[in-house]
């Protein structure tokens, strides 16, 4: 896939988007130091010259790696000498820029890691899948919470029949930051969110109801076949969803309830996941992610606790702890460790074997499409009545 090298070295990334204002792009630059595999050599940070050669300076980038504009950097960088190419390009602006900026990264052959959701239509999602497949590079997007390894445990222990066929999945993301007009009073992160040009047809089940879906397919296993929704714009003025909820229906028979609302006052980041099956069941909240409630029947509830040291917990799922027992870990790690399977990933192509075993938490292109089709189906049906509709 690439040429191969001998000794493993830190990776290149280039990032666009992320400049001031932008609240994810720090937060990507955290969990790219956190993790350790890479160095942020380059960026188009802003599409305002100013604002992206100002945030060079602050990363204390080389002035000759900021750029004014994506295009510019994406090909002036792939004409670098192969031992200074950029390995990676991160993507975290608003979504309608999502496909045209990773088609050109694509093109100019390098690996992608980008925000979700993926593209802001089904059509850009598949024709940006087959663009992956031809370029044979890899694509994560950043279903973050996938990172937390008590999600890995989870999804371990579902697929290998501790808790039997499952029968019922409950699933919701909740938050209130959006419970007043916040785009009316000039909040940029609402401005674009619940703006349809720039966010696409979705806006609550576009920016999280994608991430409830998403969690529920990875525990589970299955895949979501059917669903039958409800969306409501509860604030006047709103052009798009603020709330929404879903009863859904599994691949392998599991039946399940979503609801994703921005609308919740009072609460923060409310995700969380509950699985039902025969001899058992266990549940994940966000907040309290060093927490895996686990409960059988006819047995008292397990409360499986983070940490490396944990034995009970399965080998792969320790190694993406870097703290012992009692020393949580949160949101940063588990972008970080997004980022060292991709890192794991590319040393892969270059012939590099990982020094030690960890889980393989990827989120790749295929989940990307799946959650633009689940957009497009949700709307659908809450057009027409809460019929169930397909995900085709």
């Amino acid at each position: 896939m690439v040429d191969s090298v001998n000794t493993k070295r830190k990776l290149q990334i280039g990032m666009i988007g992320g400049g001031q204002g932008a609240f994810i792009g720090e937060i990507h630059r955290l969990a790219i130091a956190l993790c350790g595999d890479y160095a942020l050599v380059a960026g188009a940070f802003s599409s305002n010259a100013d604002v992206s050669r100002s945030c060079g300076e602050q990363l204390q980038l080389s002035a000759d790696r900021v750029y004014s504009n994506y295009q510019n950097m994406l090909t002036q960088e792939a004409a670098r000498p192969k031992s200074d190419r950029l390995d990676l390009i991160v993507i975290v602006t608003p979504n309608y820029l999502h496909y045209q900026i990773a088609c050109l990264a694509l093109e100019n052959g390098f690996h992608v890691m980008c925000e979700k959701p993926l593209t802001t239509t089904v059509e850009e999602a598949r024709s940006l899948q087959a663009l992956v497949t031809d370029k044979a590079k890899r694509f994560t997007l950043t279903h973050t919470y996938l990172g937390y390894p008590l999600v890995s445990q989870a999804r371990k222990m579902v697929a290998r029949g501790e808790f039997g066929r499952i029968r019922k999945v409950m699933v919701e993301y909740h938050q209130g930051w959006l419970s007043r007009n916040e785009e009316a009073a000039g909040n940029q992160q609402a401005c674009w969110r619940t703006d349809p040009t720039r966010s696409g047809i979705s806006g609550c089940i576009g920016d999280i109801g994608t991430h409830a879906h998403n969690l529920a397919e990875y525990v589970v296993g299955q895949q979501v076949v059917e669903v039958c929704a409800d969306l409501s714009t509860f604030v006047p003025g709103r052009k798009l969803d603020d709330d929404g909820a879903a009863l859904f229906r599994m691949s392998k028979g599991a039946k399940g309830v979503l609801s994703a609302s921005q609308v919740c006052a009072g609460i923060e980041n409310g995700l969380k996941i509950s699985v039902f099956g025969e001899e058992g069941s266990c549940e994940w909240r966000q907040e309290d992610p060093n927490s895996l409630v686990v409960r059988k029947l006819g047995r008292p509830a397990s409360i499986y606790r983070s940490g490396s040291d944990q034995e009970y917990l399965y080998p792969e799922v320790q190694a993406s702890f870097r703290t012992p027992s009692g020393h949580p870990e949160g949101f940063l790690e588990a972008l970080a460790n997004l980022y060292r399977t991709l890192a794991v990933q590319i040393w892969q192509d270059f012939g590099i074997s990982p020094e030690q075993q960890l889980v393989p938490v990827c989120p790749d292109i295929e989940m990307g499409v799946r959650g633009m089709v689940f957009i497009e189906a949700m709307v659908t049906s809450s057009n027409e009545g809460g019929s169930w509709v397909p995900l085709g």
